[in-house]
C-alpha cells in the first residue's frame, strides 16, 4: 500500500527526514574494503513508530534543531547515490548532546561520509577541539568539506585519510592513550571489534564509545552463517553486554545505537 506522507516538514526538508533511520554504512566508509550496500529502511527503525506516522513527525517536529548549515550538508548528502548511509540527523543530534553533555574536547569518529555527524559534533566542540575523523575515501568528505569552512568549524576537524586501524594505532603510539572523551563507530562491521577494543585503550574514564547499526535491519536476531557484517555485530552485542569495562544502553534509535560508557 501506499506510506502516510511526512505532515508538516517542509518538502525540501522532507526529502531528507525520509531517510531517517537508514544509517546504514556496511563497509564504505572507514574499513578495508567496500561490501555491497544495503539498501532500504531497517525493519529496526519501523519497529517502535513507522518513520512516516504522525508521531514519528511529532518527535521530528518537537526535538530536531538543526544547524542551517546541518541542514545544508543533509540536504546535499541525500542527493549522493550512496545518501542512506548518512546518519540519521535525530542520531547526529543525540551524539552533539552526549559531546556538550561530558564537556568532550577530544573526540574520535571512525567512517566519516560527507562529514554530517562530524560537523554536528564539531559545532558543539570549543574553539581548541577536536575530532579525529576516521575515513579511507576523501571524495565522500569532500562534499561536506566546504560546510565544515563556511560554519566556521574546519579547524576543529582532523580528517585522516587512511584504515582507520592505522590511525588508532598511531595515536595510541603517540602516547595518546585515555585522553580522548568520545569516540563514535560507524564504518565496515568487520572491524568493529577491533574498533571498540582501540577506542577503550583511546578513551578516558567516564568518556562514551557510541557504536552504530547495531540492529542491523533486525538481521541480529537471526544471524546467517555467511552473513560476516551482521555476525560481527551480535557478537560484539553478546561481548557488550558481558562487558565488565564499561556499562551501556542499547537505543532502538535509526539502525540501533549502543553507548558504552567507560569505567
Amino acid at each position: 500500500g501506499s506510506e502516510m506522507p511526512l505532515l508538516s516538514v517542509p518538502k525540501e526538508v522532507a526529502v531528507g527526514t525520509a531517510m531517517l533511520g537508514i544509517a546504514f554504512a556496511t563497509g564504505v566508509l572507514a574499513g578495508k574494503r567496500y561490501p555491497s550496500l544495503v539498501f532500504g529502511t531497517p525493519k529496526s527503525s519501523k519497529s517502535l513508530i513507522g518513520k512516516n506516522s504522525p508521531l514519528w513527525q511529532y518527535i521530528l517536529d518537537h526535538s530536531l534543531r538543526e544547524h542551517p548549515i546541518l541542514k545544508k550538508l543533509r540536504l546535499l548528502t541525500v542527493e549522493h547515490p550512496w545518501g542512506r548511509m548518512m546518519v540519521s540527523c535525530d542520531q547526529a543530534q543525540l551524539m552533539a548532546n552526549l559531546v556538550k553533555l561530558i564537556k568532550a574536547k577530544k573526540v574520535i569518529e571512525i567512517g566519516v561520509f560527507t562529514g554530517y555527524n562530524a560537523l554536528n559534533m564539531a559545532l558543539v566542540l570549543p574553539d581548541n577541539g577536536r575530532v579525529i575523523a576516521c575515513d579511507i575515501n576523501e571524495d565522500y568528505a569532500k562534499i561536506g568539506k566546504p560546510l565544515w569552512k563556511e560554519a566556521g568549524v574546519e579547524h576543529k576537524i582532523d580528517l585522516r585519510i587512511k584504515p582507520a586501524i592505522q590511525t588508532l594505532d598511531e595515536l595510541l603510539a603517540s602516547g595518546e592513550a585515555e585522553t580522548f572523551d568520545f569516540a563514535f563507530i560507524d564504518a565496515d562491521k568487520e572491524s568493529y571489534n577491533e574498533y571498540y577494543e582501540k577506542c577503550l585503550r583511546l578513551v578516558r574514564k567516564g568518556g562514551i564509545i557510541a557504536i552504530d547499526n547495531v540492529l542491523f535491519s533486525g538481521k541480529v536476531l537471526k544471524p546467517r552463517k555467511d552473513d560476516l557484517a551482521v555476525q560481527s555485530i551480535h557478537r560484539l552485542n553478546e561481548k557488550l553486554f558481558r562487558d565488565s569495562r564499561v556499562s551501556i544502553s542499547m537505543l532502538p534509535m535509526a539502525d540501533g545505537v549502543t553507548l558504552a560508557f567507560k569505567l
